[in-house]
């Protein structure tokens, strides 16, 4: 819960810097971390770098015990922090990019230390035709997760792969086993209804208890099913790894015998959108900064700026969250604006000009393309500067 003397803390670590800014509380950061530890029981867990933007707490995270590996969202991205020293790079989604796939196979630094994805033969082909060498492809096959309802006339669940049945996988990984340059090492899996959907909705207990069922019953299909598929992946191939998972899944995930390691993110930052699950409760690390710029009249200040939405199907979901000082709400006629934001309340009346308002994101990552740098505070000091992937010149999307 948001407390005044957090609010006094990052004020005072803040007070040199003129806002906007966005922070890191290093406490709250290495407690989430921990944290996805121990849900984990023991399995590694892969850092989902999309909801961390920032190779300084990349490297941060991952020199803590327990976990290992880097879950990245473009290739461009994992050649560049291939190049950096990361060494275990999984590509999560399917690329076209032919000058970063002609890099790949002429590198063998790169080759060994990048593991893409692939759900059809024809990305086999656009990988093929842009080679800039001849080493050996690195390749991850993904698994649809998705429940389906009512012989498959209803789906819940991300439209991610089209391979979702044991035969699929394992006829996909044969012809990858077969083609030269290519060699099937890992298998993944998102169950992002579960992972990404919170069950425990304030005010909306009806709403909860729909998605506690269908979350159970996607739960106990998705285990019988992956693990029917890694035991017919096998057969054809050696899997190094099988990853499941995101952070608001991670025990259900790493209790399957068939997961080798989960992956996570966003519980490093703890977006707003992660405040509604009943198996865990994070701390809110990543915040930014708007400053107070009017006063229109009693009971609402004017904030520079700060209509930052998160990507998704649009929806007041999808705006920041004013945070601290506690009490504040947008004006339902406004909302969150590009250039400014009118917000409501008694706690109003106690700011003045030049004041912040602490917010927190909707999403992790995504805070980390508005702003170029990362304050890093240890108790009521900023202790580092770090750049974001902006910072650092590196727009990956």
């Amino acid at each position: 819960m948001p407390t005044a003397s957090d609010r006094a803390r990052y004020d005072r670590a803040t007070a040199h810097l003129d806002a906007p800014l966005a922070i890191v509380d290093l406490a709250a950061f290495d407690a989430n971390a921990a944290d996805l530890v121990r849900r984990a029981a023991g399995k590694p867990v892969r850092v989902a770098s999309k909801s961390v933007r920032c190779r300084a707490l990349l490297e941060r995270v991952l020199a803590m015990d327990g976990f290992a590996g880097v879950m990245s969202f473009t290739l461009a991205e994992s050649l560049w922090l291939a190049s950096e020293g990361f060494e275990d790079v999984l590509l999560a989604y399917p690329s076209a990019d032919r000058t970063a796939f002609a890099e790949l196979t002429a590198d063998p630094k790169l080759a060994a230390a990048v593991t893409v994805l692939v759900d059809d033969p024809r990305q086999l082909d656009l990988i093929d035709a842009a080679r800039g060498g001849s080493e050996e492809v690195r390749v991850c096959l993904e698994l649809d997760t998705a429940l389906h309802l009512l012989g498959g006339r209803v789906r819940i669940g991300a439209r991610r792969s089209p391979l979702r049945t044991p035969e699929d996988l394992a006829d996909l990984a044969e012809l990858i086993q077969r083609r030269p340059g290519f060699r099937v090492v890992g298998l993944m899996a998102y169950e992002g209804h579960v992972a990404g959907v919170g069950d425990r909705l304030a005010g909306r207990p009806v709403r909860s208890r729909m998605i506690q069922l269908m979350q159970a019953k996607a739960r106990a299909e998705l285990a019988d099913r992956r693990s029917a598929v890694v035991r017919r992946v096998r057969q054809v191939a050696d899997l190094e790894f099988v990853n499941g998972g995101g952070t608001g899944s991670v025990e259900s995930t790493v209790a399957e015998a068939a997961v080798t390691e989960v992956a996570a993110g966003s519980g490093l930052y703890v977006p707003r959108l992660f405040d509604n699950y009943r198996s865990f409760q994070g701390r809110p690390a990543a915040l930014f900064a708007q400053p107070v710029v009017r006063r229109p009249g009693l009971g609402v200040v004017t904030v520079l700026g700060g209509g930052y939405p998160a990507s998704g199907a649009a929806g007041p979901d999808r705006s920041p969250v004013p945070y601290l000082p506690e009490g504040l709400r947008y004006d339902p006629q406004e909302g969150a604006g590009e250039v400014q934001t009118p917000l409501l309340g008694s706690a109003a009346d106690d700011l003045l000009i030049g004041d912040r308002v602490w917010f927190r994101h909707a999403k992790a990552g995504e805070l980390c393309e508005r702003f170029a740098e990362l304050h890093l505070i240890e108790g009521d000091r900023v202790t580092a500067t770090v750049p974001t992937y902006r910072g650092e010149g590196r727009t990956f999307l």
